[in-house]
């Protein structure tokens, strides 16, 4: 009699505890798709906005250059620009606020009023700068975990599998291939299901770093360029903003 050995077979083989392995990395596949897929939307968004930053440069104005780097959505340089020039402004109108409000006898001095322009507008571009990474590296841990513990769950599976193939042996005095067949092939099938889990997460984890660490200094160079752009009114020259990022 021949069986039809389908996953619909396996699966009715299987006890609770291999269907829990099962839906575990079908879950954790669901996962790194879901990430490989939003990370790769994401980065070629910032890839885009990349190309707008010469043109930010040849702006007639600050304002206008913000309206290039646009969209505000999810632009980092965006952020960068924005967040920048709010810190002048914010630095600006402190210093107006405390010299109207002090007198003879008092000092209103806050902790920012004792940075200078260059130190104010560098510790504003570099919280900018790091929260950015920050957001372009979200998953990226979830991603790794799951393609260093999917092998081991689909080992877990395969183990598993090959006791209750033996537990089924045991209880039978005399045993045929297809009393056997459906739980040794539960347990392959566990150990390719994890092996498929974790090739693409481990290869798009990195993948999406090497190109995380190229968009990360695009905006360092974007940010060294807007420092002295804000500071002294001048942009730094290209090649040497690339070459102190580099």
């Amino acid at each position: 009699m021949q069986t039809n050995f389908s996953f619909t077979y396996f699966w009715n083989q299987g006890d609770q505890v291999s269907h829990f392995v099962a839906i575990l990395l079908i879950t954790m596949s669901l996962l790194t798709w879901t990430i490989i897929i939003l990370n790769v939307i994401a980065q070629f968004k910032q890839h885009v906005f990349t190309q707008r930053i010469e043109l930010f440069w040849h702006s007639q104005s600050f304002n206008e250059g913000l309206e290039i780097l646009g969209p505000r959505q999810d632009n980092i340089f965006f952020k960068l620009a924005k967040d920048g020039l709010e810190a002048i402004h914010h630095l600006e109108y402190s210093k107006k606020n405390n010299e109207s409000l002090a007198s003879p006898h008092t000092e209103n001095k806050q902790l920012h009023d004792q940075l200078d322009l260059s130190d104010w507008v560098t510790r504003a571009l570099r919280n900018s700068v790091e929260n950015s990474i920050a957001r372009l590296q979200s998953g990226l841990t979830l991603l790794a975990s799951i393609g260093s513990t999917a092998p081991f769950v689909g080992l877990f599976g395969t183990v598993w599998g090959v006791y209750h193939a033996l537990v089924s042996i045991g209880k039978n005095s005399q045993t045929s291939l297809d009393q056997i067949a459906g739980p040794i092939g539960e347990a392959l099938i566990m150990t390719a299901l994890g092996l498929a889990v974790a090739i693409p997460a481990v290869l798009a984890y990195n993948a999406l770093v090497r190109k995380n660490k190229k968009i990360a200094s695009a905006l360092d160079r974007f940010s060294y360029e807007l420092h002295a752009y804000l500071v002294t009114g001048a942009r730094i020259d290209a090649k040497l903003t690339q070459n102190i990022t580099s």
